[in-house]
């Protein structure tokens, strides 16, 4: 029998969020986190360098300074400090939503590294502006109950596997030509799905933790075999590249760009909200107004940082929320773990080149896995709406429509504004903005409306005895 001063000791429960992994364990798992996050990160600086017409050189440079400062994002996210980060598994990555404004106010500040200085300054005042008005984004949240949030996460899904289907084709720079689709690709895609599965099916707790992880590198090695996956462009690589602050110049700061960027960033703190709920959802933990505050801080920081250290604007990853709901491994240290990672990776490029060297094919299934988890979180949630009422019904359909608009038809507003375009043109904001406007037009003014109709003053004199009053209700 244990002494009774042993007995007498009170038991604490560590939540599975904030459990310390032992080091092994943290650096297996948060590599896993960095193969899924690799692709996307990347995607970013090469088609906003390509657009301004950066040399190569100026190009992975910038693919370098994005890993930088996605890792210590990623850091800030999920370890937290202050009443910044929400302090949850949350990987940061660039955001998608403002690749367009920035390939717009890059190229009409002349393009090159001119181009960017003026990126770069509508980068830091965006990510000002997000931090200062985090507080009041906050108490918002009343205004994203479950029917918004899983609407939200349904549509980011959706939204985002037609983008994984496009890896598994052989990627985007591929689309349309004569080797995008081949067998091969596809055969690479899809025994690497298909090796998923069967570790989740067969694997025992650990290995379905790491299904995704084993999937990339089974992938990769057959590829490697047949002769599919080069590992050239590790030899070229550097060891040592270092982001330095403002490498091209301090920036400019100009008024257009600079409310442009503030406008993506109130759209992306939309997103922000629905990410930190998701992310709520599948670990267990309570989120409140103010984790979605710390949450949208973080963003603001980040974003901040990204503007100092030559690169973009952050938000949360779709693809790594899609993770941690696969692996059910919902330690925020993994992510820290993963974070540190990317910093490494971002500061050696020869280790970046090895991981890039992971085919497209393997990748994009990958990804319609992960994506595809997002979309059932959002759907786990709208399990709990009652959707056979016809409003909480149409608030789904219409957004739904709304988001494929971008994504199934993509020159649907090209003869839209650049600013508008920046808004529209993106299948999961214009989808978010839409389930927002359609809730408060259905539920929360018709609230208001029928709560200034109660008599407040007859109700609280009949409670008083002195019965019902014949004020007509307005």
């Amino acid at each position: 029998m244990a002494p009774l001063s042993a007995r007498r000791q009170p038991l604490t429960t560590v939540h599975p969020v904030d459990e310390v992994l032992p080091l092994p364990t943290l650096a297996l798992y948060g590599f896993q986190h960095v193969l899924a996050f690799y692709a996307g990160a990347v995607l970013v600086p090469v088609i906003l360098g390509s657009s301004l017409g950066l040399s190569r050189q100026e190009l992975v440079y910038l693919i370098n300074a994005d890993l930088v400062t996605a890792g210590i994002a990623t850091v800030i996210q999920a370890w937290g400090f202050w009443r910044i980060g929400a302090r949850l598994p949350l990987v940061q990555g660039a955001t998608f939503t403002a690749v367009s404004p920035m390939i717009a106010i890059g190229q009409g500040a002349g393009g090159g590294t001119a181009g960017l200085l003026v990126v770069y300054g509508a980068v830091i005042t965006g990510g000002v502006a997000a931090f200062l008005v985090a507080p009041f984004a906050g108490r918002l949240t009343a205004y994203f109950p479950p029917v918004v949030t899983g609407t939200l996460l349904t549509v980011i899904g959706v939204v985002l596997i037609p983008v994984a289907l496009q890896d598994v084709g052989g990627g985007a720079a591929l689309l349309g030509g004569p080797l995008y689709g081949t067998p091969g690709d596809l055969a690479y895609a899809g025994g690497t799905l298909l090796f998923i599965l069967i570790v989740m099916r067969f694997g025992g707790p650990f290995l379905r933790s790491i299904a995704i992880l084993l999937g990339l590198v089974g992938g990769t090695a057959v590829a490697w075999l047949l002769g599919d996956a080069r590992f050239d462009t590790v030899d070229q690589a550097g060891w040592l590249g270092v982001s330095t602050p403002f490498h091209y110049g301090l920036p400019h700061f100009q008024v257009l760009p600079m409310l442009a960027m503030v406008i993506v960033m109130l759209i992306t703190m939309v997103e922000t909200t629905g990410d930190v709920y998701a992310m709520g959802e599948i670990t267990g933990r309570a989120v409140d107004g103010e984790t979605v505050s710390r949450a949208l801080r973080a963003d603001g920081v980040a974003t901040v940082l990204g503007g100092i250290l030559n690169s973009f604007p952050y938000v949360a990853f779709a693809e790594n929320i899609g993770l941690v709901r696969i692996s059910r491994v919902t330690s925020r240290f993994v992510v820290v773990a993963a974070g540190f990672f990317m910093i490494v990776l971002g500061l050696v490029p020869k280790i970046g080149a090895v991981v890039a060297s992971v085919p497209h094919p393997v990748l994009g299934a990958a990804a319609v896995a992960m994506f595809g988890m997002v979309a059932t979180v959002g759907i786990q949630i709208l399990a709990k709406v009652d959707l056979r009422e016809e409003r909480n019904a149409i608030i789904l359909a219409v957004s739904l429509g709304a988001a494929m608009l971008p994504t199934a038809v993509a020159p649907f507003f090209e003869r839209m504004p650049t600013e508008v375009r920046a808004v529209l043109g993106s299948g999961i904001t214009l989808g978010t903005l839409t389930a927002v406007l359609l809730n408060l037009f259905f539920h929360v003014l018709e609230s208001r409306r029928k709560h200034e109709a109660i008599d407040w003053d007859g109700l609280a004199a009949y409670e008083d005895g002195a019965g019902p009053q014949t004020t007509p209700v307005r």
